[in-house]
């Protein structure tokens, strides 16, 4: 087997989560020294520090014969963020992955949703991607030897979720910051891109269709369509150097399915040779241009 990131290392938050525990585990595989970098939380992000499963995860890849180490904390704290850069740096020489997939669910409907439950998940998902960043894309400058961001982002950020306000603006604010990064490091050789999953995890566990009397469905998702190792092989590649050319791209990864999303574009336009438009002659337009059908967004991608 080819080792398509050997020599490489990267730094994987949420690494000890039921996607971020395989992707830690498959760039060991592939060659990569990985810190696998976790709070050890629960799902809401509330029972504070657990080394234990992330400990876990650097057990699982130094028994396959890899290098890994942990790294305790909350990421989106800057002091945590940019020491857990450093200690990538001290301990191995360089950074070149960094991959965000961590995360957290506080749901609630937007009329129910406290401030706790808004900052808290916006906190995590997405400063929780700026801080670790500020700090890789230093030495990415540094160096201008290249680089690999990746971060998580989700169909709620995409498309929406009715009970997950917080979540969703967290993940469309990731897009836009990941944007932001492959427009700002590419001259440094440094790519960004998103990744968009669906596999069956502890987040997944809590939703809708679910039943809670039951057993959670992660426990049965290995070699099914939702097993969480299905979304990996992508974020192998865009982490590769063979991915150098891939940046500023959302890539769903769903069951077997690999796909590109195409970002907002403009659909349709109407303009007046007028200074501004005429509030009547727009009312009358409407109805037969961009209204025509509705203007209701499309159905999520995902349940």
């Amino acid at each position: 087997m080819t080792r398509r990131l050997d020599g490489k290392t990267a730094i994987v938050t949420g690494g000890a989560g039921g996607m971020g525990s395989w992707i830690c585990r498959i760039f060991a595989e592939q060659g990569a020294r990985v810190v696998v970098a976790d709070t050890g939380a629960d799902v809401e992000g509330r029972m504070g520090l657990d080394p234990s499963r992330v400990n876990a995860v650097v057990d699982a890849i130094a028994a396959d014969g890899g290098e890994a180490m942990a790294a305790i904390g909350d990421v989106s704290e800057m002091d945590v963020a940019e020491g857990l850069v450093r200690t990538a740096l001290e301990r191995w020489g360089k950074l070149d992955i960094l991959v965000c997939a961590h995360g957290i669910l506080r749901e609630r409907m937007i009329f129910n949703m406290t401030e706790d439950e808004w900052d808290g998940s916006v906190k995590s998902h997405l400063k929780g991607c700026f801080a670790p960043t500020k700090f890789a894309a230093i030495h990415w400058r540094e160096r201008r030897d290249g680089g690999r961001l990746i971060y998580f982002t989700s169909g709620a950020g995409i498309r929406g979720a009715a009970g997950q306000p917080n979540y969703s603006a967290a993940q469309q604010g990731k897009i836009g910051l990941m944007l932001s990064c492959a427009q700002a490091l590419g001259r440094y050789g440094v790519t960004a891109n998103c990744i968009s999953p669906a596999a069956s995890t502890r987040m997944t566990d809590r939703g809708r269709g679910v039943d809670r009397e039951g057993p959670a469905p992660s426990l049965s998702a290995t070699g099914t369509a939702m097993d969480p190792r299905n979304v990996v092989p992508p974020i192998v590649y865009l982490a590769s150097d063979e991915g150098a050319g891939v940046t500023g791209r959302v890539i769903g990864a769903t069951g077997h399915e690999f796909t590109l999303w195409r970002e907002p574009f403009r659909d349709q336009t109407i303009w007046s040779q007028a200074p501004r438009w005429d509030i009547d002659e727009l009312f009358a337009q409407m109805p037969r241009t961009l209204a025509l059908g509705g203007l209701t967004p499309p159905e999520p991608a995902f349940p």
